[in-house]
């Protein structure tokens, strides 16, 4: 074979080594920007989806400044944990609560009482308050609770059941009529076929219950939610006509409300996943 022959062969030789260089190095770019393409593509879903979450969980309101809410006696110590973690919850927000009878508090919003925020222990308290145009929206159910028989420690009269309540000698406190326990202790009397005359009569649940703890009546007719939260001086007797008289608490914001953002906000955070199950651990009922 001659020189030139010997030279070309190398040449091609040394063209093919590069054009297959080359393509393999075109092909490993090719495989890594798809790569880079997919990776990037990856992030740019998994930020969408995140950010998605987000605003999907974003859940209740944020709010700040003042807000006052009437509530029910009877959720005077949910309403106070729930108020500190609301305020926990929105650096800036104070809410204050005034507990009481529910239809006095809905009279007095009537009358004009400034309030952003209206709970009440029954439908037809909140009534009283949406007839009269005072409730920004529909009113919205966030829990219901049952009577039981509040007495002494260690029951000194053995009450066993509503029957029992008139007894020689037992004294009894109720909750006036127009209030919500109440108008419930008065269905569950009339469902056990019971004609009961209490010595007393109070305003609200709280009343109620505090004439047990101070001794001047045998018994009350309370919320199961009141017993509860006053284990430590009163124990409790559930009765089977209790089931006969289910209070459903609903809450609104009001139309009238100086914080309506504020009032919004909490009423959303009453019906929250926390909030319930603050209430519920308190032996209230889910709706």
């Amino acid at each position: 074979m001659s020189t030139r022959t010997t030279g070309t062969t190398r040449r091609l030789a040394v063209a093919a080594a590069a054009a297959l260089v080359l393509s393999l190095g075109a092909t490993a770019c090719g495989s890594d920007g798809g790569k880079s393409s997919a990776s990037a593509n990856s992030s740019a879903s998994a930020a969408s989806t995140a950010s998605t979450a987000s605003a999907a969980g974003s859940g209740v309101p944020k709010a700040s400044g003042a807000i006052t809410v009437f509530a029910a006696a009877s959720l005077k110590e949910t309403f106070t944990e729930l108020g500190k973690k609301f305020e926990a919850a929105n650096p800036g927000s104070k809410v204050t609560f005034n507990f009481g009878g529910s239809s006095s508090l809905a009279t007095s919003i009537n009358s004009g009482a400034p309030a952003d925020v209206f709970a009440a222990a029954s439908p037809a308290t909140m009534k009283t308050v949406t007839d009269a145009g005072g409730a920004s929206g529909q009113p919205a159910t966030f829990v219901k609770n049952t009577l039981a028989i509040a007495v002494p420690k260690g029951n000194p009269k053995h009450i066993a059941g509503l029957k029992d309540l008139t007894a020689s000698g037992v004294k009894v406190a109720l909750c006036a009529k127009e209030v919500p326990c109440g108008a419930a202790a008065q269905t569950a009397l009339k469902a056990a076929g019971v004609d009961l005359t209490p010595v007393t009569l109070e305003q609200d649940v709280k009343g109620a219950l505090t004439k047990v703890e101070l001794g001047e009546v045998d018994a009350s007719l309370v919320y199961k939610t009141d017993v509860r939260a006053d284990a430590a001086k009163i124990d409790g007797v559930d009765f089977p006509e209790a089931d006969k008289a289910v209070n459903d608490y609903p809450i609104a914001a009001l139309a009238k409300a100086p914080n309506k953002d504020g009032a919004a906000a909490f009423v959303a955070y009453v019906q929250s996943p926390e909030a319930k199950q603050v209430l519920t651990a308190a032996g209230f009922q889910a709706p």
